[in-house]
């Protein structure tokens, strides 16, 4: 399967690993949510790399990569996300963290001297325009549901949120030169989850209130974080990891951007109201974008 096609599904999960997160991360807190998200999904990857066997492709030089990438992409990005989706719900949150496809286009070129021409320049434009356009005015003028709401300074979740971009961006290229070496994928998001992981509990032992679960676990909300654990994280980033395998880093950060645009219609099934018309718009030129790209 093409690179790009591997993006656009890892931003499948995490449209639907966002909904699941929503209501769980606002009632335990986002170090508390992200520290079970964690576990969950490290739990699911080391039983899988174990099963297959692929653990064997991993060397002492790929695990120290490998852990600093998820400190930066998941401890610093995933904190900093649901941080701001508590704030800003997962609309607005969906199109500050959509910039990672330009802070992703700038660094690839920057560090790995990836760029992009003609068709393939154009059909990005569009892509990531696109998907601004359908989140940011996607918005009906009626709309009144909760996530709609702003909790806290507004400046704050906006800074959480590109904050979220910025460390999803540097933590991907800094494993793209050894995902295209032929490193097993799910073994690779496993180290990156558990370092995540320890760095959390640390956090936790420290003494941190915010660390703390908010309030009282329940069935309900653990299940909803092992099911965002297991769509998001253990399927939606090996998905990433995968496509940098053969993939232009640039390109792979684009189509990961979609994420907001196919957010649209699971919340048009949650609010039962349909999007407004600038988010058709701006689905229909992240489409066409798309077809360039993928055309070429």
């Amino acid at each position: 399967m093409r690179s790009e096609w591997l993006a656009a599904l890892a931003a499948l999960c995490w449209a639907v690993g966002s909904l699941l997160s929503a209501s769980a991360a606002s009632q335990m807190g986002a170090f508390a949510f992200t520290r079970w998200r964690l576990f969950f999904a490290l739990s699911l990857l080391w039983a899988l790399a174990a099963w297959t066997g692929q653990w064997r492709s991993l060397d002492g030089q790929a695990l120290g990569l490998l852990v600093l990438s998820g400190l930066i992409g998941i401890f610093i990005g995933d904190t900093a996300l649901f941080a701001c989706m508590n704030r800003l719900g997962p609309r607005r949150s969906g199109v500050l963290f959509a910039t990672h496809a330009l802070f992703s286009a700038v660094l690839a070129w920057w560090i790995l001297g990836e760029t992009l021409w003609g068709w393939t320049l154009l059909g990005s434009g569009l892509l990531v325009s696109g998907v601004m356009v359908a989140i940011a005015w996607g918005r009906r003028a009626d709309e009144t549901h909760r996530w709609e709401e702003t909790r806290g300074a507004l400046w704050q979740g906006v800074a959480l949120g590109l904050l979220a971009a910025l460390g999803q961006s540097v933590a991907t290229l800094m494993i793209k030169p050894l995902m295209s070496t032929g490193i097993d994928a799910v073994s690779a998001s496993a180290v990156r989850t558990t370092a995540a992981f320890a760095a959390h509990v640390v956090l936790l032992w420290s003494g941190l209130g915010l660390a703390r679960v908010q309030q009282p676990l329940s069935a309900a909300v653990l299940l909803k974080t092992w099911a965002s654990a297991a769509v998001a994280m253990a399927l939606g980033m090996t998905l990433i990891l995968a496509a940098l395998r053969t993939g232009q880093a640039n390109l792979v950060g684009i189509f990961s951007s979609l994420s907001p645009v196919l957010l649209l219609p699971l919340l048009w099934l949650i609010y039962r109201r349909r999007p407004a018309m600038w988010a058709w718009v701006g689905s229909a030129m992240a489409v066409l974008g798309s077809a360039l790209i993928l055309g070429m």
